[in-house]
């Protein structure tokens, strides 16, 4: 055989391979594809049994039912309660008396004093003595003054008695007369001059005298022997006299809460530094709004204690709203929509399922973490507290516990 017959049967051979080897990958794919479709049969069967066996169970069993489909949530029930709100502000403890000393006069150089730092004075006690020694010598000139005008009053006074006796008996001149009874009165009206000067002397004298004007603790005491004391220095006041036995609380309240206050209204004053708290009322409302800080100036009075001190800082609540039977929510069980604020409430259906209902409420006041539901809510209603972020109207809800 020759060359060229070996060569053609060798490439009809190769020929007839290839198309046997493509027939049987077809087969293959198609075997794979109809295995798929009867699977996907199967399946739609097994989904057309497991809905069946679902309903057969959901009638015979409607806990099974619920519990495919259910949220779980925390809940609370709706009440009236008694609801307040405060406004928050700070304030100072001020002693109701803080007398600072001042002489009566101009002052002067300190002689003696009688108290120190520290120390317990009433009302009237002598604290210093100043300097009288030029105070005394006008007393004694003005009294010197006042004995001499009496001596030549009372020779007036015999003179005139004297002429007005000849007189009397028609001897001397009228004009004697006149003259004797106007030095008599001349001198008169000197003595009473004198003895003016003399009550100004002695009132000057006790100038020198410096007294406390209330009754209290001696706080600062600031100036010593053989210096000048005219009351106060460019440091600060050389005496101070705090009487904390009637103490106060001064508070600054902003300007929009003017309508919202009263003389009467109660206040929690709290003293964090002493760990102290008081109820009480607003005993001082002022008149003036301060232009600078857009404010007005409330007091309330406190107890004394000896705990506490002028100046400490005071946190303070006053009450300025209140309702007695009020329904409050947690802030956070408030939520947003296109109508406005909304809760969940859970409610039983007439076919006795128990569904999450969308409730829209309109606020009232709110203080910490409580609000006043003032319409929407009404007592009685089942408040859902927990799990409410990812219900909608009408879900199956069972609670926590």
């Amino acid at each position: 055989m020759s060359t060229k017959w070996i060569t053609l049967a060798l490439l009809s051979l190769l020929f007839a391979a290839c198309g046997d080897s493509k027939k049987d990958g077809n087969a293959a794919l198609n075997d794979k594809k109809a295995a798929l479709e009867k699977l996907k049969q199967e399946r739609s069967s097994s989904d057309e049994k497991i809905k069946l066996l679902e309903a057969e169970i959901a009638k015979l069993d409607s806990n099974a039912a619920k519990a495919a489909n259910v949220q779980l949530v925390g809940i609370a029930p709706v009440t009236t309660q008694h609801f307040k709100h405060y406004i928050d502000l700070r304030g100072e403890v001020h002693a109701d008396d803080i007398s600072y000393i001042s002489p009566r006069g101009m002052g002067g150089q300190v002689k003696a004093i009688y108290v120190k730092a520290g120390d317990r004075v009433n009302k009237g006690q002598l604290l210093l003595k100043l300097d009288d020694a030029i105070v005394r010598q006008q007393i004694k000139a003005a009294q010197e003054q006042v004995n001499g005008l009496k001596t030549q009053l009372a020779f007036a006074q015999n003179i005139y008695q004297r002429q007005q006796n000849l007189w009397n008996q028609g001897i001397g001149t009228e004009v004697q007369l006149i003259t004797a009874r106007t030095n008599a009165e001349g001198l008169e009206s000197q003595l009473r001059g004198a003895q003016e000067q003399v009550k100004i002397a002695q009132e000057q004298l006790k100038t020198t005298e410096v007294y406390s004007d209330v009754t209290g603790v001696a706080d600062v005491v600031d100036v010593k022997v053989g210096e000048i004391f005219q009351g106060a220095t460019a440091m600060g006041p050389q005496i101070k006299i705090v009487n904390t036995g009637s103490l106060k609380v001064a508070i600054n309240i902003p300007e929009n809460y003017i309508a919202r206050i009263r003389r009467g209204s109660p206040v929690v004053v709290e003293i964090p530094a002493a760990g102290k708290s008081y109820q009480v009322t607003l005993t001082r409302l002022s008149e003036v709004v301060e232009p600078t800080q857009r404010g007005f100036l409330a007091e309330a009075r406190i107890p004394y204690d000896a705990a506490l001190k002028p100046n400490q800082l005071a946190t303070v609540r006053i009450q300025d709203y209140e309702s007695a039977n009020a329904i409050t929510v947690p802030i956070n069980v408030v939520q947003t929509d296109e109508r406005g604020k909304y809760v969940f409430v859970m409610e039983k259906t007439a076919a006795g399922k128990t569904v999450a209902r969308k409730k829209n409420v309109a606020l009232g006041e709110v203080y910490g973490p409580t609000v006043e539901i003032r319409q929407g809510l009404t007592a009685g209603e089942t408040l859902i507290t927990e799990g409410y972020q990812n219900l909608y109207e009408g879900q199956i809800v069972g609670t926590l516990n």
